[in-house]
């Protein structure tokens, strides 16, 4: 992939995306002893930062593919991305999700106009369910973060905030299917200068963590974390990006997941989800490494069920 793919994909997707802003804290920077540059997808269409790939990847279809619609498998974000995308497109969206689903997540995806598929809450029941989507309409599969057009679009979030920051030291990602990782580390390569790419990941979820240490796609056998965007495992297209531009992986705790989402709250007067807080996590949990450097930190995203906070 070229410098190029990104630029033509940002330029393509801007006209259906918010620019989101880059806020700065100095209680936080204070607190974590360097300069932190947060990344506001939370602030994104449909409150996350998986808008930008789910639009980009439509954008590639031809005519044709468009006619027949977009499927993919999600109980979360990309689900209301891919249907929030296609709705501005004119492009019908099918979206599988398990029954163990939450209401609140069903109810986005049917207000941004997607087709729900209720599938068994497993995987395997997920595939199946949009393979026979694919076999009986013609509907396109778009996976949520194993897909070329995905990867480039969610990199154009770490475009944007490095030309507002050209000089930082490290960005500081959540990683959970690996779209967004492996985006961020093309993006920090070809735009950034000498910036270092992290991910932050739960200890209840460390298939990265133990796959960039094996060189092979690990799966994790429990899925007990609080950060619910994060339970999915890496695919064979973002992982050798991540294995390529990706610098290491913190691991964090699930108090002090929990910590970092009620400091944002609290000091920032912004709503972020679980998943964004793993990041800032990582950083308050390894200072030192950041002692006195220019860190960003991407949001992923804010959709939180008011009803169930963690604190």
């Amino acid at each position: 992939m070229k410098k190029e793919n990104l630029i033509e994909c940002h330029n393509r997707i801007a006209p259906y995306i918010h620019r989101t802003p880059v806020l700065t804290s100095r209680l936080l920077n204070k607190m974590a002893g360097t300069e932190l540059f947060f990344k506001c997808e939370n602030f994104q269409r449909m409150g996350a930062y998986k808008m930008r790939g789910a639009t980009n990847a439509i954008l590639q279809l031809t005519e044709e593919q468009k006619g027949k619609g977009v499927v993919t498998h999600s109980s979360g974000n990309f689900a209301q991305a891919l249907s929030l995308a296609a709705k501005s497109l004119g492009v019908k969206a099918y979206i599988v999700m398990p029954s163990s689903a939450p209401q609140v997540k069903k109810d986005a995806v049917k207000e941004y106009g997607g087709k729900i598929i209720e599938c068994e809450p497993s995987l395997e029941a997920r595939k199946t369910a949009a393979q026979k989507i694919q076999m009986e309409i013609g509907a396109t599969f778009i996976h949520p973060s194993n897909n070329v057009d995905v990867i480039l679009g969610q990199g154009t979030a770490c475009m944007e905030l490095l030309e507002e920051q050209p000089d930082l030291n490290f960005i500081m990602v959540p990683v959970g299917g690996g779209g967004l990782i492996a985006g961020t580390g093309l993006a920090a390569h070809f735009f950034g200068n000498n910036c270092k790419v992290i991910g932050g990941e739960p200890f209840e979820v460390d298939d990265a963590f133990r796959s960039l240490k094996s060189g092979k796609i690990e799966l994790n056998k429990t899925t007990d974390t609080i950060a619910d965007g994060l339970k999915t495992q890496l695919g064979d297209k973002n992982f050798p990006l991540i294995r390529k531009y990706v610098n290491s992986i913190i691991r964090v705790t699930e108090d002090e997941i929990i910590n970092a989402m009620q400091l944002v709250w609290e000091r920032m007067k912004i709503i972020i989800e679980p998943s964004s807080a793993v990041a800032f996590a990582a950083v308050l949990r390894e200072k030192e490494k950041f002692k006195g450097k220019k860190v960003g930190i991407i949001f992923s995203g804010g959709n939180v069920d008011l009803k169930n906070l963690p604190f």
